[in-house]
């Protein structure tokens, strides 16, 4: 019974945990799939009058209106540029009435990646051009750093509609 519950505690442990990784301005970062649900091709964007910078505009989603969050505007950065190999990735943010679909302008997907969570470092106290609370951890993944987001932070939808109200 004890390796049984040692073999099913292995299965849900964190090291399993898988990772699309993207570029952005340059640096690496990473999001757990769980929390993806599709990645798009830059596609038409509405955008919407009196939102914060980092709200690109909306898409339509097979019916559904989502707003897409420009990262790099969300880190305080410039906006992101446009490419042919710009994507946007659907995720699934947790609010308190549920779950809602946000789209995340990213500038080019890489690959999804198994990260063992011995590789993940806890996030740095200073150093990162990104609020702390953004970061999860730091992985190191063929030698180079992994800036592992924190996507609760990141999209928090009532932080941003906070932030949308100030604009107004």
């Amino acid at each position: 019974m004890a390796t049984m519950m040692t073999t099913r505690q292995q299965a849900l442990a964190p090291e399993d945990a898988q990772y699309l990784t993207f570029t952005l301005g340059g640096e690496m970062f990473a999001i757990g799939i769980l929390h993806i649900k599709e990645i798009l091709e830059y596609g038409h964007l509405t955008t919407v009058p009196m939102m914060p910078a980092f709200i690109r505009g909306v898409i339509n989603l097979r019916g559904a209106v989502v707003p897409v969050v420009d990262l790099s505007a969300r880190f305080g950065r410039p906006s992101s540029e446009v490419s042919r190999r710009s994507c946007i990735v659907i995720m699934e943010v947790e609010v308190d009435a549920g779950v809602q679909d946000v789209g995340l302008l990213v500038d080019a997907v890489s690959a999804v990646l198994e990260i063992p969570a011995s590789e993940i470092e806890p996030a740095p106290s200073f150093g990162a051009r990104i609020r702390a609370d953004f970061i999860s951890g730091m992985a190191k993944v063929n030698g180079k750093f992994v800036i592992v987001l924190n996507v609760n932070n990141v999209l928090s939808v009532d932080e941003m509609a906070q932030l949308a109200e100030a604009a107004q």
